[in-house]
């Protein structure tokens, strides 16, 4: 008895002893994965284009690692702050294999595109071939009749060609009409900052996307403050070019007159390097022929330098202290004098005290940097504000949205007649024009009409914007401020 009751005691011995050096082993190796995770985490977060370059130069990580980490953060935070509205897994990972089975063939000889390996996110109303161009919007995502891409908007051909890896695409409201970010297609983007608040719309997505670290940046649109404002929300950087400067191809308009596209990142050096791959001439964008003999040559980093402002002069606008407002979309030419009296007195906004305190402030920032600041009721008065009203660009918007349909639409559609015939209703008045919830029902309804061919465009769109730079131009060259 004694005999086996001590081997008993020696079996108990030798499993405890297994176990434990069993459970040192998987301590050691949850260890060491805690710490290669920890300074992946120190790698990555807050990462730029220049420093992640230099980690995949030195083989420290490979795309597909890089990829799985932004995937596996958007994974588990997204929830949260529902930034991304489409996450495509098997995209980003084919890309990201491609791109390293390319690396490991070409050896010291590979040569990498100015963004290779960067991961990236889209606004939904990009088309990007194969996936769901919602817009926001529930209409395009209905099943069967999905806005599915059939080839790549031009910004997305330029950024792929570049060497950029796409995550997904970002929420946005419908449409892109609206200053928060809200959507009928997936819901509600919250601040990263603090979830409770809005990051702005409509590029609410990207910027709460690019600000959480779910990509390293991305791309807004704007048509009436829809990059500007979202990234003032988040203090990241969002460059709003001169219109012609990049294509729209490809991009569900809002309003195609006043539609525009560029980067949104964390790091100036950043929005730089992607607006460098964005821009150019593109045959399905007329705005932007010649752009190239017209813009400052790239790249645009060369002008990234700490003393750039000192010497410079900048005029602060009368009209935006006075709160004299732009209606968006501006006032028709068919408008009565009663009607634009009326829409001009509805613009007026004055500053909230904390809105011109914020504003003082940035004003001293460039003072700070070596600009002198002008502040001249001369400048840009409110008779600007009631010529630029008057570009008006709301009778147009179908012809935008027409012509995108028959370059982007699915095979269903390729047109809004085609689509009301396939899904049984129409595209919203806010695309299309026509009368909605928001229309003024005392007013008489826009005819929408075809840019080029309209007799009316000059009187609503070109005379006044022609005006408005002859107002402008003489008055800051007497004052020698930038403009």
């Amino acid at each position: 008895m004694k005999i086996r009751a001590s081997f008993r005691h020696l079996l108990v011995v030798l499993t405890v002893l297994t176990a434990g050096c069993l459970y040192a082993q998987r301590g050691a190796t949850s260890t060491k994965k805690n710490v290669a995770q920890e300074a992946m985490d120190r790698d990555l977060l807050e990462v730029t284009i220049p420093k992640l370059e230099q980690l995949y130069r030195s083989h420290k990580y490979t795309v597909t690692e890089v990829v799985r980490w932004y995937i596996a953060r958007i994974e588990k935070y997204n929830g949260i702050y529902r930034a991304v509205q489409n996450l495509d897994v098997p995209g980003a990972l084919a890309t990201a294999a491609h791109e390293d089975a390319e690396a490991k063939a070409g050896g010291s000889s590979y040569v990498r595109g100015p963004m290779w390996g960067i991961p990236i996110v889209v606004k939904a109303n990009t088309s990007i071939k194969g996936l769901i161009t919602t817009d926001g919007w529930k209409g395009y995502t209905i099943p069967g009749h999905e806005l599915v891409a059939p080839k790549d908007a031009t910004i997305i051909a330029k950024l792929r060609a570049a060497g950029v890896v796409i995550l997904g695409q970002t929420n946005m409201p419908d449409f892109a009409a609206s200053d928060t970010n809200r959507s009928t297609a997936y819901g509600r983007t919250g601040n990263a900052y603090d979830v409770r608040f809005s990051p702005g719309g409509s590029s609410g997505g990207t910027v709460t996307a690019v600000t959480s670290n779910f990509a390293l940046l991305g791309n807004g649109t704007d048509t009436g403050n829809s990059i500007r404002m979202p990234a003032a929300t988040s203090s990241v950087v969002g460059v709003f070019p001169t219109r012609g400067l990049v294509s729209i191809a490809g991009i569900a308009p809002l309003d195609w007159l006043l539609d525009n596209t560029g980067p949104i990142a964390r790091d100036v050096t950043d929005a730089a390097i992607a607006l460098d791959v964005m821009a150019g001439e593109d045959p399905l964008d007329p705005r932007t022929i010649d752009s190239a003999a017209k813009a400052q040559p790239g790249p645009y980093v060369q002008y990234l330098k700490a003393n750039a402002l000192q010497g410079k002069r900048f005029g602060v606008p009368a009209f935006i202290l006075g709160g004299a407002g732009i209606p968006f979309q501006g006032i028709p030419a068919s408008e009565s004098a009663t009607e634009v009296a009326e829409d001009t007195a509805a613009a007026r906004l004055p500053l909230r005290l904390e809105t011109r305190e914020a504003f003082m402030k940035a004003l001293e920032g460039l003072r700070a940097a070596g600009a002198t600041v002008i502040f001249d009721d001369s400048i840009l008065n409110d008779s600007f504000a009631v010529t630029v009203a008057r570009v008006g660009t709301f009778p147009y918007v179908r012809e935008g949205t027409e012509k995108f349909l028959a370059e982007y639409g699915p095979t269903q559609y390729h047109s809004a007649d085609e689509y009301q015939k396939v899904v049984g209703s129409r595209l919203p008045a806010t695309i299309i024009g026509g009368v909605d919830e928001t229309s003024r029902k005392d007013r008489p309804l826009l005819i929408q009409a075809v840019f080029e061919s309209d007799p009316q465009a000059e009187a609503n769109v070109l005379g006044p914007r022609q005006r408005a730079l002859e107002v402008s131009r003489p008055r800051m060259l007497v004052l020698r401020v930038e403009h």
